[in-house]
């Protein structure tokens, strides 16, 4: 199988994600909550030999994609068609809590080059980002169907677009003639609505756009906090839970959530007396967000964005099942 797609941070996910040699229910589990091509998951299985993963993508094309490049561990791992969210929500009662969690929250360069569902301005492919085809809602359908006000909102929450507004009231102007149905015709609008000075920048004028509708099609800053809770939840007491972020509005909540099972009280601020009997949770094993070096990036440029925070579980909590 010709690899696309190089996982991002993969020697610091190795060295900060390390299973013990004896874990306390005999078997080291690790969960891949983004499976992906399953690079990082190789990386794992080829250098923790008592390791076996459980590999979770909601896209069945990557999936099997994974399944022939790890065909030579089919010992070690499991193959799970799912939202990470749902995975960690109806955890499997026959497989031991995880030791370890990584989800990289990334879209694999596959997806860009050769899905053909329009994650890349570049190409003339149908505008469709959906993961997940089984959702009702693609790209196309929100550019064509959302109001000018819903769209510019879209693009500034999840793009962080500073004109998204400009962005939108062409789109719907576009859009009047004939509606959108290619990735390269929403990139030349988008192209057409910024201003002559902002078109020649660091980055194409449509990434964030893209990277809006992309967030929005597959409700993906929605489920992550899911993943967050629901992923502790299940993590063995002393188990590792990485996450790799590549945009600030993801690394803020995970950075948030990890900061706060830091906290000594992790009570809510409305609930008066603290019940969780004010100890921490987890330790923050990366006190800040590891980032890429610069080999890395100059390697594989889509790494210049990823951050890397893990955190270890130090207790179960009345909220944990694990």
């Amino acid at each position: 199988m010709e690899v696309v797609h190089t996982p991002v941070l993969l020697q610091e996910c190795l060295n900060l994600l390390c299973p013990r040699e004896n874990p306390p229910q005999g078997k080291a589990v690790m969960v891949d909550g983004t499976l992906g091509e399953g690079g990082h998951t190789e990386a794992f299985l080829t250098r923790y030999r008592n390791l076996t993963v459980a590999g979770v993508d909601a896209d069945p094309v990557m999936l099997e994609r994974a399944k022939t490049r790890l065909s030579g561990f089919s010992s070690r791992v499991m193959f799970f068609n799912t939202w990470s969210d749902t995975f960690f929500s109806e955890y499997p009662d026959n497989l031991p809590s995880p030791e370890l969690i990584l989800c990289d929250l990334g879209i694999s360069l596959f997806h860009y080059e050769r899905s053909g569902r329009g994650f890349s301005f570049r190409a003339g492919e149908p505008l469709d980002m959906r993961l997940d085809s089984s959702f009702p809602e693609s790209a196309a359908d929100i550019v064509n169907k959302r109001s000018e006000n819903e769209l510019a909102d879209i693009i500034f929450q999840y793009g962080e677009e500073r004109y998204s507004r400009r962005i939108a009231a062409k789109i719907v102007l576009r859009r009047k003639g004939a509606p959108f149905k290619v990735a390269s015709d929403l990139a030349e609008c988008v192209y057409s609505a910024v201003p002559p000075a902002y078109r020649h920048g660091k980055i194409h004028p449509a990434t964030r756009t893209f990277q809006a509708l992309r967030i929005a099609v597959n409700r993906e800053l929605d489920r992550l906090p899911r993943i967050l809770e629901k992923g502790f939840s299940v993590l063995s007491e002393g188990g590792l839970f990485g996450v790799i972020t590549f945009h600030s509005l993801e690394d803020r909540i995970v950075k948030n959530y990890f900061r706060n099972l830091g906290r000594n009280c992790t009570c809510p601020p409305e609930m008066p007396i603290c019940k969780c009997g004010g100890r921490p949770k987890a330790e923050l094993i990366t006190k800040k967000a590891v980032k890429p070096t610069e080999e890395e990036k100059a390697v594989n440029p889509p790494s210049r964005s990823a951050r890397l925070r893990v955190i270890k579980k130090l207790f179960c909590g009345e909220n944990s099942n694990a």
